[in-house]
């Protein structure tokens, strides 16, 4: 039997996960910006340019991609790992936060094109095409992960509304006091 119980340890990580999650997504739009030459600052909840800097479409094109990316890619990393070490419940929060992440920015570019809603109209496939792509693959390693290890309902449950709730804090607490953090 795989260790399913909520403890208090395992509602620190998945909130650990959420902060990583989402520290590396906006460091990644903020150094690829940096790496392409463009003055950056980063906040909780986004990178934008200094004031008078404007990138060339091509590259914000690539500075919208790159922080998906390597979400995706720790989506796959903790997912290899869970498939090939065995059940660890302290490194699956990092695989759902990397679902969740995506599918809500999926959710969200029906409000405010964000990284794959910019990167898809660049590509000339639309608003929602990537966005639908990366959430059902991301969703099909999660999927594959909880039954695998046969992860029950409760489990997710607590899973998903700690990630919520963090995720959530980070969003609003981003738009409230906009904390500049490079």
């Amino acid at each position: 039997m795989n260790n399913q119980k909520v403890t208090s340890m395992y509602i620190l990580i998945t909130i650990l996960s959420v902060f990583f999650t989402w520290f590396i997504h906006e460091f990644t739009h903020w150094l690829t910006s940096e790496m392409l030459g463009y003055e950056a600052i980063m906040r909780l909840n986004g990178v934008g340019p200094k004031k008078g800097v404007i990138p060339t479409e091509d590259h914000q094109a690539i500075i919208s991609i790159s922080a998906p990316i390597i979400t995706i890619l720790q989506g796959v990393f903790f997912y290899f790992i869970l498939k090939s070490k065995g059940w660890n419940k302290y490194l699956y929060p990092f695989l759902f936060t990397a679902f969740y992440m995506r599918f809500m920015a999926g959710i969200m570019n029906f409000l405010n094109p964000n990284d794959e809603a910019r990167f898809g109209e660049y590509l000339g496939i639309g608003t929602h095409t990537l966005s639908l792509i990366i959430s059902i693959f991301l969703f099909t390693l999660v999927y594959l992960i909880s039954k695998k290890y046969k992860l029950n309902w409760k489990f997710q449950l607590f899973t998903i509304i700690i990630i919520i709730i963090i995720s959530w804090m980070i969003i609003i607490g981003d738009q409230y006091f906009r904390i500049q953090i490079i």
